[in-house]
């Protein structure tokens, strides 16, 4: 269980993140929504500890995730792993390379440094990019995949890491139509194949439906809205995008009038 106790981040006098408090059950696989600004790849950051909350507490299965330092902190960004809009690999190594370095809280610090893998680490690693149809690729220097295909190696070095918790800070913010649903079928995949939760920045409304088992809706850094797609009413919408909301949101939603206001789901 991820549980967030009144979490907050400041940066200086704006408060990008403002009492947050949260409960995720393992397996789930949930949407974070809202407009640029709204705070959701603070949240996403703090919980991977890549940016410290100004207040409160982040505990996973009862640990206090924001006291850990070190080794610890190490291995929970390892079972923590994130995924990001720009896909963060090294252009010049190849896809198998790129991949193996998941595995680098697995094997000592100098063979990683070295790049001295273990068989066993590339056969996991191979068998990764195998389940993503990606396999052909391994020895192809990134730099020259395009972006669908990049996100896909950062999904499997995502997926070696052998994480609890998958992070995607906004995934599919710069694929087309066809690599955006390569990719959301791959997160869902791993979140109902392997049981790993996700937690999934998104701005479309759309997809957030599709794919997700619950959506938190965020607002000038606080949650607003928290319950499962089908609660998402129009006015929720307008609230959490204001005059966006046309573009983010399908002309299917559910009436204001038709749908209860949303309450926090039970984790």
């Amino acid at each position: 269980m991820l549980v967030l106790e009144g979490v907050s981040r400041r940066f200086g006098n704006n408060l990008a993140v403002n009492d947050i408090n949260l409960q995720i059950a393992p397996g789930s696989f949930i949407g974070i929504i809202g407009r640029s600004g709204a705070g959701k790849s603070t949240l996403l950051r703090m919980i991977n500890r890549l940016q410290e909350p100004s207040s409160g507490k982040i505990l996973f299965n009862q640990r206090d995730i924001t006291a850990l330092t070190g080794s610890d902190l190490r291995a929970w960004r390892a079972s923590c792993a994130m995924i990001f809009q720009q896909f963060n690999l090294v252009g010049r190594l190849d896809v198998l390379t790129n991949v193996l370095t998941g595995r680098m809280a697995h094997t000592s610090m100098a063979r990683s440094l070295f790049k001295i893998w273990s068989q066993e680490d590339r056969a996991i690693a191979m068998s990764a990019l195998d389940q993503f149809d990606i396999a052909s690729l391994a020895a192809k220097r990134v730099e020259h995949l395009s972006g669908g295909q990049q996100q896909r190696v950062a999904i499997c070095r995502a997926l070696v890491q052998e994480p609890d918790i998958i992070l995607a800070d906004e995934p599919i913010a710069s694929l087309d139509p066809r690599n955006t649903k390569i990719v959301m079928d791959a997160l869902q995949r791993i979140n109902k194949h392997f049981g790993i939760s996700v937690i999934c920045n998104l701005h479309s409304l759309d997809l957030a439906r599709d794919y997700c088992d619950r959506l938190i809706g965020m607002a000038d850094g606080r949650v607003v809205f928290d319950g499962v797609p089908a609660a998402l009413t129009e006015s929720v919408a307008r609230e959490l995008y204001g005059i966006e909301a046309g573009e983010v949101m399908d002309q299917a939603a559910v009436p204001a009038s038709a749908a209860p206001q949303s309450a926090p789901v039970a984790a």
